[in-house]
């Protein structure tokens, strides 16, 4: 009778070390891996594409910053079911980097850490339409960031967020200044590079990639509903796409490109399925509550996530939605 126990017993702690073991399996970066680029295409650690899927956290200030915090990532992996988040840290404006460094680096560290935690991917977004002006502080940034977190496949490097309507020559010699500060710490992780006109113009960037450093990627962005980011947008990503330059969307929302505007189904249905079947990665923008069609939340949400249906918006349950789907 005694040895019947002790087999039940054994047996009950096997199980759970099972499914322990199975859950931690199963998390994105156990899954993944380092990610890579092999052949124009970011892979994972089996050389298939990842397609990871998440969210973009708002602007380090204003309404998105009372989410910087580890509650909310745990209930964007958990509830989500995210494989990716950006952290999203502001630059030039007011309460931004360049005033308050040190308050902006402990509220992205928050999300970075915690989504470590969770066995999710990040992206240490440096949120600066104009990054080529603030080129000594990036370098110094991404230089700790790179000392930081070497060695942790979860970190994906975003160097610069939506250069303006600025040549990809300025980008380029940009991007070659901060990618080898990343590298003397960090020999193998992701970076992604910004493309010409608000993350759009990949196609010129296909036309002159850099090619001196290992594992860079570039931007692409889009707004679904937006009456500019259509067919031609489009266009735009597939011809960089047969010349082989390896994209990553860090970010796109349901809306327009103020962030605003329409929230048309039909047009963001095309994009998704253009995402699926180009195998890319993404960022939804954004996780904010400010009353905005890209935001995902209502006014006055829980700062710490477990938010009830009632208090995500449209494009915030039509996400959690699509999220639940693709990432089962």
């Amino acid at each position: 009778m005694k040895n019947h126990k002790y087999i039940v017993a054994l047996l009950i702690v096997c199980a759970v070390c099972f499914t322990h073991l199975q859950s931690i399996a199963q998390k994105p970066v156990a899954k993944n891996g380092w990610l890579q680029v092999k052949n124009g295409q970011v892979v994972n650690q089996h050389g298939k594409a990842p397609q990871l899927r998440g969210i973009s956290m708002s602007w380090s200030i204003w309404e998105g910053q009372k989410y910087y915090n580890s509650n909310v990532v745990n209930w964007l992996c958990t509830d989500f079911k995210a494989t990716i988040i950006r952290a999203s840290m502001a630059i030039e404006h007011e309460g931004g980097y360049l005033q308050d460094s040190v308050k902006q680096v402990k509220l992205i560290s928050t999300i970075i850490d915690q989504c470590i935690k969770n066995g999710v991917y990040v992206l240490i977004d440096w949120h600066d339409h104009n990054a080529h002006q603030h080129l000594g502080q990036a370098k110094r940034f991404f230089a700790t960031m790179a000392q930081k977190y070497k060695g942790v496949p979860n970190v994906i490097y975003e160097i610069w967020n939506e250069p303006e309507d600025i040549s990809w020559l300025v980008i380029k010699k940009y991007a070659n200044e901060v990618i080898p500060v990343i590298r003397k710490y960090d020999s193998k992780n992701l970076i992604i590079v910004g493309s010409p006109r608000w993350d759009q113009d990949v196609n010129i960037a296909a036309l002159d990639p850099i090619k001196d450093y290992n594992n860079i990627a570039y931007s692409f962005h889009f707004y679904a509903s937006d009456p500019y980011h259509q067919e031609n947008l489009r266009a735009k990503a597939d011809k960089a796409i047969k010349a082989r330059l390896p994209l990553f969307v860090t970010e796109w929302g349901v809306g327009e490109s103020n962030g605003d505007g329409v929230f048309d189904k039909a047009k963001t249905e095309a994009w998704l399925k253009w995402l699926e079947y180009n195998q890319l990665s993404w960022a939804d923008w954004n996780l904010t509550d400010k009353a905005e069609t890209t935001g995902i939340l209502i006014g006055g949400a829980n700062v710490n996530g477990n938010w009830k249906p009632a208090e995500l918006s449209p494009a915030g349950a039509y996400i959690r939605d699509k999220l639940r789907l693709y990432n089962k």
